[in-house]
């Protein structure tokens, strides 16, 4: 089982699998067919609270990401992405926003392989 976080600006690949947006808002400019989403799972994104408060700010990471976690453990949606997960060889996690390192797909990605 492989699992990568992607922007969902990214061109499609072949060797994506099974893409998973896990944003919450479907991201400005990308039409549906082009995104080539296979499942939009809106509940496993950061609530909206958290969202707005961390606002991408890398100084926040770290303590977005234990925030983050701890809505994820409270989430029933994440015991429904482990299962879709056990069901496909390769899953990318699809996010919008323009930093690939500090974003709630890398901490998702990174609570699921640990």
């Amino acid at each position: 089982m492989s699992i990568t976080v992607k922007r969902v600006y990214d061109p499609y690949s072949s060797s994506d699998g099974f893409r998973i947006l896990v944003d919450r808002l479907w991201p400005r400019g990308v039409n549906k067919e082009r995104a080539s989403v296979d499942l939009w799972l809106k509940d496993i994104a950061p609530s909206s609270g958290l969202r707005q408060w961390f606002n991408h700010d890398p100084a926040k990471f770290k303590e977005f990401s234990l925030k983050y976690q701890a809505e994820l453990n409270e989430n029933p949606a994440l015991d429904e992405l482990r299962q879709l997960i056990a069901h496909h060889k390769n899953v990318t996690l699809l996010f919008g926003a323009k930093d690939l390192k500090n974003n709630h797909a890398a901490v998702l990605k990174d609570l699921l392989t640990h």
